[in-house]
């Protein structure tokens, strides 16, 4: 039976689709603990590298930010000794002229311009002319995460990475996954213009408004593929599926990624957020993308967590103790 103590990373997941990439990454597998009667979490644990990683998922089909808390917080009280904190997973991509996010691509909350990478934007305020204004701010993740992020930035920008590859390979040994988390057919990355909506509850794949397609140049062999994004993810209890507020967020805010649950976790919980692109927080809705983005954050995070030495996760203060501090 595991001892609880030897777990420092807490992984915390959305979704199922999340969970199985993340499972898939994990270098070693231990066999599940035995939980404290008040403890509503179930785990996976295993070893990343030179890390042992304990991850949980947030109940079925109960999402956003007060799950999310819940959901760190019962994994703090039963592995005491975790220091830092991933919120990996999918999300809704906000595509512009300055960030050309497409499908599969992984954004990575990072501080800057007085953010701390993740911004909740039903926590504000929003004045004459629709402009929106923050009435909070949340805390920035540990900073050993963004000197491995930066360490990580150059090796990719010098030397490229291997996630697509990574992820084949998966497929390739797990065929039970090949139709869900291998890249799908690069037609079916489709963004559309704002102004035109899908106005039925069926899934927009194909067929949809060919007229008011956004044609995108193919990306070179000389560009990682997926693209690695750095910035500032909003989150809220809803989900974003309205163009016209993404291009507004993104423009004021320099938003990249929407999702739902991470603004629940940073105060008292300080991570990192990876998010997997599976969509343009649109009317367009495609559940294609959804398996293979999930892989391609797992894949970013495993080789974050690759870069951090365990003696520097040691020095970090619990999260047990940041949370009652909280």
């Amino acid at each position: 039976m595991p001892n609880a103590h030897d777990y420092t990373v807490g992984w915390v997941c959305a979704v199922e689709v999340e969970l199985v990439a993340a499972q898939e990454f994990l270098d070693d597998e231990h066999d599940p603990p035995e939980l404290p009667t008040n403890d509503n979490n179930s785990y996976t644990l295993g070893r990343i590298g030179k890390h042992n990683v304990v991850i949980a998922a947030l109940p079925h089909w109960q999402y956003g930010l007060v799950n999310a808390a819940s959901v760190a917080r019962d994994m703090i009280r039963s592995f005491p000794n975790v220091r830092i904190g991933l919120m990996v997973g999918i999300g809704g991509g906000a595509p512009s002229p300055r960030h050309d996010i497409r499908l599969g691509d992984v954004v990575v909350s990072s501080p800057g311009y007085g953010t701390g990478g993740v911004l909740q934007y039903d926590y504000g305020m929003t004045v004459q002319g629709g402009k929106f204004i923050r009435t909070g701010y949340l805390n920035e993740p540990p900073q050993l995460f963004l000197t491995a992020l930066s360490q990580l930035k150059a090796q990719y920008r010098r030397k490229g990475h291997e996630i697509e590859k990574t992820i084949q390979m998966i497929c390739e040994t797990n065929p039970r996954l090949r139709s869900e988390y291998c890249r799908p057919d690069l037609t079916t990355d489709r963004l559309y213009l704002q102004s035109h909506t899908h106005t039925s509850e069926d899934d927009c794949t194909t067929g949809c408004g060919e007229d008011d397609l956004i044609v995108r140049r193919p990306r070179t062999e000389t560009e990682n593929n997926p693209a690695i994004h750095y910035g500032l993810i909003a989150s809220a209890n809803q989900l974003m599926k309205d163009a016209l507020l993404r291009d507004k967020l993104s423009a004021e805010n320099d938003v990249l990624c929407f999702e739902m649950e991470a603004a629940g976790l940073m105060n008292h919980f300080p991570c990192l957020v990876v998010r997997g692109i599976c969509d343009y927080s649109d009317t367009h809705k495609n559940v294609l993308w959804q398996g293979y983005a999930a892989m391609a954050a797992a894949a970013y995070a495993k080789d974050l967590l690759n870069k951090i030495a365990p003696n520097k996760v040691e020095a970090e203060k619990r999260l047990s103790e940041i949370m009652h501090d909280g």
